[in-house]
């Protein structure tokens, strides 16, 4: 399992909750992009939108340039909205968890799973500014105590 793509400030930003895993609907010339380390979730979330009375979930706003030896692709858009394959079971319990008040759903990383390739997606709730002062100083301290042990 290699990580293709990361969501730094996921961490940071937001609560993580739960923790999910999708397939992408993606174009083969994506797949080698990804593979090539060219993608980047920087500024991505996923929304729900309803189709034929389904609801389906996408992940918008990923950067996914076009593989460089692909030729020309006049007419494509590197940050089009691609569909995420989830189970009818992971759906409706994904819809219900959105439901509550401030729960969002954040992507995290995009990776191979032997030869496929998963977008892992967590439920979270938005941090507060106190919130993120306070994630700081314990990252200050967690990296103290490190070079503290380390000079010993």
């Amino acid at each position: 399992m290699s990580v293709l793509a990361t969501n730094k400030k996921a961490n940071f930003d937001y609560e993580i909750l739960e923790k999910y895993e999708a397939g992408l609907v993606l174009f083969g010339h994506e797949v080698k992009s990804l593979r090539d380390g060219q993608g980047s979730l920087k500024g991505s979330f996923i929304n729900t939108r309803k189709k034929n009375g389904k609801t389906e979930f996408y992940l918008i706003n990923c950067l996914i340039p076009p593989y460089k030896r692909a030729g020309l692709l006049p007419e494509y858009d590197s940050r089009r909205e691609r569909k995420l394959l989830l189970t009818k079971k992971e759906i409706e319990r994904l819809i219900g968890k959105k439901q509550i008040e401030g729960l969002t759903l954040v992507p995290l990383r995009i990776y191979t799973n032997h030869s496929f390739l998963k977008l892992e997606f967590a439920l979270a709730r938005g941090k507060k500014k106190y919130d993120k002062r306070e994630s700081i100083k314990r990252r200050d301290i967690d990296r103290r105590l490190r070079t503290l042990t380390k000079h010993r």
